[in-house]
């Protein structure tokens, strides 16, 4: 591995930049998830790569922007997409022919800060061998995809790609007021049926009891999980969850060694907002259970945050886009478990065809049914 100055203006220290290459024929060196190692593009040399669990900090949040961590361990850039806006974190040296996002070759160089340094990430355990059948056996049973799509993908397309995401913690404190609805039962007695049939009838009739209560309810949230990116479909990638965030490990840049790391679209401060949401709507359904009763109504609750922390973290996707009649679509695979899902085309003529075949055995029962 050698090491090369960063050139920065003169009044910052100077930074030294890593470029892995092999100590073996100097080619160069990307990590290869099948073996969990850096593997030589030329030489099939391997290098072994530091996996460390440990020293995984969480960053205090009110201060993020002025301690965090700048410095990538690469020169980076990031290349901006003129069709989707999505950016993406590239070595100095490197290039891309095509948006990961949407498929599209229109993509510019821009001096953009990559951001804040991930604190940690999964590596890719999926290799873009095995992402390949897993997405040949996925598009396999979309009955209604259109068959050019199915013999026509460019399997080149696929890439390896980083999304961001932040984890939150914090401690909560909210007070609140509610009323608290108590079932009671009485027996009502009342007529039923008419003429001589007419008679009276006891029954059990449930009642509410209602009672104003009030007090407070405190609770740890521990990482909270954000897509930091605005690019990805949030439907697609909930269908690809969970990660299984025990894997994590410290940010490394030999990780991304071979891969494309998405900058996040979505900044800290902006996933804390979302975060709060999803706080509030767990804390709703959870001080309800800690009032108790059988019901609660007109619930109004206060929450204050203390010791908010955050983490910056990266998650393996192999994703690819394809534009089918002028639309674009996407497909992801989870980079950790290998699930698969995405969207695609319909053919018309296949639904056509299908809703021709129901209407035929319809019409057909109907008219055996008729004749007997």
């Amino acid at each position: 591995m050698e090491e090369t100055p960063c050139a920065e203006s003169s009044n910052t220290k100077q930074e030294q930049t890593e470029r892995f290459l092999c100590p073996s024929c100097g080619g160069n060196m990307v990590f290869e998830p099948k073996k969990q190692k850096l593997i030589c593009l030329y030489c099939s040399n391997e290098s072994e790569v530091n996996f460390e669990k440990a020293n995984i900090i969480e960053n205090d949040f009110l201060s993020a922007e002025d301690s965090s961590n700048k410095n990538w361990g690469n020169e980076k850039r990031i290349i901006k997409c003129e069709s989707c806006g999505a950016g993406t974190i590239l070595d100095e040296n490197s290039t891309a022919q095509f948006c990961a996002f949407c498929g599209s070759s229109h993509i510019i160089k821009t001096e953009e800060a990559a951001g804040i340094v991930p604190e940690s990430l999964i590596p890719f355990v999926i290799s873009k061998d095995k992402a390949g059948e897993l997405f040949l056996n996925w598009i396999k049973k979309l009955f209604f995809a259109p068959r050019a799509l199915k013999s026509s993908y460019n399997m080149n397309k696929m890439n390896g790609i980083y999304i961001p995401f932040w984890t939150y913690d914090s401690e909560t404190f909210s007070d609140y007021t509610a009323e608290r609805g108590t079932y009671y039962y009485v027996t009502e007695t009342e007529w039923v049926g008419q003429g001589a049939e007419r008679k009276q009838v006891t029954k059990q009739v449930r009642k509410t009891s209602w009672s104003y209560v009030s007090g407070d309810y405190s609770k740890f949230f521990d990482d909270i999980l954000i897509n930091a990116s605005a690019q990805i479909n949030k439907h697609i990638i909930s269908k690809l969850e969970p990660f299984n965030l025990t894997e994590l490990v410290q940010y490394k840049p030999e990780f991304l060694s071979g891969f494309l790391a998405e900058s996040y679209s979505i900044d800290l401060k902006s996933g804390w907002k979302i975060a709060e949401e999803k706080i509030e709507s767990d804390l709703r359904g959870e001080i309800r259970q800690h009032i108790g009763g059988d019901e609660v109504r007109n619930l109004s609750f206060s929450t204050s945050y203390d010791a908010i922390k955050f983490k910056h973290i990266l998650l393996p996707i192999w994703i690819s886009a394809y534009i089918y009649k002028t639309k674009v679509y996407r497909f992801m695979i989870n980079g950790q478990t290998g699930e698969v899902d995405g969207e695609s085309p319909v053919s018309i003529i296949k639904v056509m065809l299908l809703v021709l075949a129901i209407l035929a055995v319809v019409g057909g029962a109907y008219f055996y049914f008729s004749k007997k």
